[in-house]
């Protein structure tokens, strides 16, 4: 007959001990996951408030969360005498396995958090970049991704974007717009310049008060170049290009001024 009084006064130290550590570990558990929970929130608010991707703030918190639910139940376990040593050189040895193996990837990662942290563009802007020039539709944790005038999707690894220039068309609000007319040597400059002029003031949409630049450029082969500058807001900018061409064209044709082409004069000697 097995006598349970007297067993539980021989284990009893032992099995308090042993429950006192189990209590100890569940409550630390709790505690700890409730912590670590509440800090990822926190983090979370914190890249809200830097307006960070959305995409790459989800992925920092959820890293954030796991890594130090790991090593709380490690710790934890290690309170239970659980050797954690072979589970540590484990996870440094996956650890290193999976860096080696995406090291291009977590260089474009980190290029990814340089790009949302210092923000040299935006979703909206039109950048050129690495060769390719486009409106930024996506910043997300591995590449950058741009839509062309023509409505190509232009995918840029963030890497590439980072080690290159980055030209941003739009962050200032307003574009100067610079264009070249040829006129003749014949005709009279003060009179284009004129002409000019009076088109630009008819031209909607330009910013007259940020100043109007006409003058002589260059003096070409066959004709003398008038440069023309103009501002105007960065979503006027292509109308404003295009009415400028073609009102300018009319302009001259009703002014009598001459649009040059290439042209050689061959003189032939009997």
């Amino acid at each position: 007959m097995i006598d349970f009084a007297q067993l539980w006064s021989d284990y009893e130290p032992i099995l308090l001990a042993i429950g006192l550590k189990i209590v100890l570990g569940v409550f630390l558990l709790v505690a700890g996951f409730w912590l670590i929970n509440w800090l990822t929130e926190k983090l979370r608010h914190l890249f809200q408030k830097r307006n960070m991707d959305i995409s790459v703030s989800g992925f920092l918190t959820s890293f954030f969360s796991i890594g130090l639910k790991v090593l709380l139940i490690l710790s934890i376990a290690g309170m239970f005498g659980v050797e954690t040593t072979s589970f540590i050189a484990i996870l440094s040895a996956l650890s290193l396995a999976v860096g080696l193996a995406l090291q291009g990837n977590l260089g474009h990662f980190a290029s990814g958090i340089l790009l949302l942290t210092f923000r040299p563009f935006k979703v909206g802007d039109l950048v050129t970049t690495g060769g390719y020039t486009g409106t930024v539709k996506d910043i997300q944790v591995f590449n950058t991704i741009l839509t062309s005038v023509d409505n190509r999707l232009i995918i840029i690894p963030n890497g590439k974007v980072m080690g290159n220039a980055i030209e941003n068309m739009t962050a200032l609000g307003v574009r100067r717009l610079d264009m070249t007319f040829g006129i003749g040597y014949g005709d009279d400059i003060d009179h284009a310049r004129a002409t000019l002029q009076s088109v630009v003031e008819a031209t909607p949409n330009i910013l007259i008060d940020r100043g109007v630049d006409i003058f002589v450029r260059t003096l070409n082969d066959s004709s003398v170049d008038m440069a023309l500058r103009v501002w105007t807001e960065n979503a006027n900018y292509w109308p404003t290009l295009i009415y400028l061409n073609e009102h300018v064209k009319k302009a001259f044709d009703a002014a009598d001024i001459n649009i040059p082409y290439p042209q050689m004069d061959v003189h032939v000697r009997s």
